[in-house]
């Protein structure tokens, strides 16, 4: 839902022009374009950024922070961030951005997984819960996406909405990787052992085997109106 309806949720039509903040590879980018959106992805990492312009030559990409964007005031009709905020020690100053690039009446789109809700069946859904602590400490601000309701509002943007979007995950290969480094970083955490570790592991994955694993996670797309 959130990352394939972000375009109506910013109600851009062809011709405008949308910043991507933090926009990775460029997979939002080229999905503006393809909308006849001018785009515009910003990104701090270089080798993503040359990624992003190898992707989608038709649109303009620059290397810079968040909270440091090289566009006029009041320059775009379209403000889009995803998996963005669980990065950033101190949001504000990337809002402060959003707020000074968007035109009057520009939208705003922040879309991100909450890290503190992860469903997952397992026998032992108590050692399940603390392991969810292990993934959020793998994040600067794992929770969020809870609070871009509440960022929005507090920094001036009006008709803010909520959806949220339920990712279903019944392949266990898909999370394996993320599954383990959580298991781990509960160890270093001393919040488990490694015996409980590797136990919980090998639940997961025989889960995987037998056609059992199920993981929940809500994704959440707020919008709003500077």
């Amino acid at each position: 839902m959130a990352e394939h309806n972000f375009l109506a949720g910013l109600r851009l039509g062809a011709g405008d022009t949308c910043v991507d903040v933090g926009c990775g590879d460029g997979g939002a980018t080229a999905e503006l374009v393809r909308a006849h959106v001018k785009a515009i992805g910003v990104d701090p990492d270089p080798a993503v950024i040359a990624a992003a312009s190898a992707r989608t030559p038709g649109a303009v990409f620059h290397v810079a922070h968040s909270g440091d964007l090289p566009l006029e005031d009041e320059s775009v009709d379209g403000y889009h961030a995803a998996n963005l905020f669980h990065l950033l020690p101190d949001p504000l100053p990337t809002l402060a951005e959003a707020q000074r690039v968007l035109r009057p009446g520009g939208r705003i789109a922040l879309i991100g997984q909450d890290y503190g809700f992860l469903m997952l069946d397992s026998d032992d859904q108590d050692l399940t819960d603390v392991i969810g602590l292990g993934l959020e400490s793998r994040w600067v601000a794992p929770r969020a996406a809870r609070s871009y309701r509440d960022l929005l509002l507090g920094t001036g943007f009006d008709e803010v909405e909520v959806r949220v979007h339920a990712r279903v995950t019944t392949d266990y290969g898909q999370l394996a990787d993320d599954l383990a480094e959580a298991a781990s970083a509960s160890v270093k955490k001393a919040l488990i052992t490694r015996e409980d570790a590797d136990g919980w592991l090998a639940e997961q994955a025989d889960r995987g085997r037998r056609d059992r694993f199920l993981g929940i996670a809500p994704i959440l797309m707020v919008t709003g109106t500077r």
